[in-house]
């Protein structure tokens, strides 16, 4: 019990003599002095300065740094409203959007895209533009979605990463950018691919051959080419099986035809094995070209060395990537190449009913091909009087008389050339005119008019004004007593009483 009791005291003894130790060695320690803002971050704040301006733009510094928001822009809009020739103008200006668009949210970051687009009108030529315009692309990059949702953002990321490069092509971000062009172009690529694997899953194959070339001919990079490159092959092979199945069809042109979509077929293989000799999916391409009894091409030491570098510059994917993938919202780019050139231009789309009028071109010249070519319409020269036309020659046009040999009456008779009378065409729209040497008669005088007469001989009267006088009776006058008139003679005096 002793034992145990020392033991004890030596426990206690030795706690005390740590503690002891541990306040003394806190007590010689220096204080712990406060951490200033680094102002490394601030370009133009290599010298300290007691200027107001300079003194107000590094207290809205250390506000947005520590998360207060509004007390920044309101040291910033100070700024700018109270020194508007101040140095710090510019980098006020674009640290107003930065307050915003750190706050995040849907109003807050649209709030941060006016500003920027604004400093970009105020200062195009500032190095801080590119900042500005790099800034408004990540607005929509940080919005993106899955493939499978709304897709608007990530066209809207794509514009504005692609605005940004051709705009300023000297700036220190432009690899940044690119970079962000990659991955976003990673995602417009996988709903493309999604959406045309969906089509060639339910045969129709002119809408999976539709977006699955888009993806060929405008992201070249997509960690998932050489599948599409093989899809656009099944969809191909996939007509060519439509086709061989096809019994009302004549067996010559359905032959014609499946050979078509097997070379077309064919070829997009090859793609895989020439363009992406590396990739994950190229030895089933190599395999369908072995079923199909078609040579399979060597690729080049450049597209090998090209192949290569794309695949080793892609992050490998993890279990953790895929668990995340599940509950954010934003898109995995994980897999998205880091080197090579992104598209900065779109190129033409390739559509559903383009395919579709390919089909059918391919189908028209497969039944035309073999058939005898049909004999050229002998060409007949027109009549002299009929109307030219534009697929027959003309004979001789018709010659006119000298003048002074006609009538005289002002029109000239025109004749044919002197040759063999031709029989009369039934079919002429216009009738030939006849050349006769009969003499015309004489132009007859026109007989002179008999003198008119106007005088009228004394004491006699015409016959046409007694004819009129007699015919001229006198109308009988009508019986107006029986009727109620107002003209009637007034009553007077005691006669007005009367009635009667």
């Amino acid at each position: 019990m002793n034992r145990f009791s020392l033991k004890m005291v030596a426990a206690a003894l030795a706690v005390l003599m740590m503690g002891g130790a541990t306040a003394d060695a806190r007590s010689h320690k220096p204080k712990k002095q406060k951490k200033d803002y680094d102002l490394s971050v601030n370009p133009l704040a290599g010298v300290q300065s007691k200027q107001p301006d300079k003194e107000l733009y590094d207290k809205a510094m250390v506000a947005l740094r520590k998360g207060r928001y509004d007390v920044a822009r309101l040291d910033l809009q100070t700024l700018l409203n109270t020194y508007p020739e101040s140095e710090y103008r510019m980098r006020a200006k674009l640290s107003v959007g930065d307050t915003w668009f750190k706050e995040g949210g849907t109003a807050a970051l649209t709030q941060a895209e006016a500003e920027y687009e604004d400093f970009i009108t105020f200062f195009p030529n500032a190095p801080e533009a590119a900042e500005a315009k790099m800034k408004v692309a990540d607005i929509y990059y940080q919005q993106m979605e899955k493939p499978d949702r709304d897709f608007s953002n990530v066209q809207q990321a794509e514009k504005q990463y692609r605005e940004m490069i051709n705009m300023f092509p000297e700036s220190s971000l432009v690899p940044r950018a690119k970079q962000r062009l990659r991955d976003v172009q990673e995602v417009l690529a996988e709903r493309e691919f999604q959406i045309g694997s969906y089509y060639g899953g339910h045969e129709d194959y002119n809408a999976s051959i539709a977006r699955l070339q888009t993806v060929a001919d405008t992201y070249p990079l997509y960690s998932k080419s050489d599948q599409v490159l093989i899809g656009i092959g099944d969809a191909y092979a996939g007509e060519a099986r439509r086709i061989q199945l096809a019994e009302k069809m004549p067996g010559a042109i359905r032959e014609r035809l499946r050979a078509v979509y097997q070379d077309r077929a064919a070829a997009a293989y090859s793609k895989v094995i020439t363009r992406y000799p590396m990739a994950l999916h190229v030895e089933d391409a190599r395999d369908r070209l072995v079923a199909m009894n078609r040579p399979i091409p060597e690729p080049t030491q450049a597209a090998i060395a090209e192949s290569d570098a794309e695949e080793r510059s892609r992050q490998p994917l993890h279990f953790t990537d895929r668990t995340l993938d599940l509950i954010k919202h934003s898109p995995m780019v994980v897999e998205a190449v880091h080197v090579g050139e992104p598209t900065l231009d779109d190129p033409k789309r390739t559509l559903a009913p383009d395919v579709n009028k390919e089909n059918q071109k391919i189908f028209v010249e497969a039944i035309n091909q073999g058939k005898p070519e049909a004999p050229a319409a002998a060409v007949t020269p027109t009549g002299p009087n009929e109307p030219p036309r534009s697929d027959q020659p003309s004979t001789a046009p018709l010659q006119m008389q000298a003048p002074g040999s006609g009538t005289g009456v002002g029109a000239e008779i025109v004749s044919a050339p002197s040759a063999a009378p031709a029989a009369a065409d039934p079919n002429a729209l216009i009738k030939p005119i006849a050349a006769t040497n009969a003499a015309l008669p004489a132009i007859d005088k026109p007989a002179e008019a008999p003198t008119q007469i106007n005088d009228i001989k004394s004491g006699s009267t015409p016959a046409a004004q007694t004819t009129a006088t007699v015919g001229k009776q006198k109308k009988p006058k009508t019986d107006l007593s029986d009727e109620s008139s107002s003209k009637k003679k007034k009553k007077k005096g005691l006669s007005k009483i009367n009635p009667f």
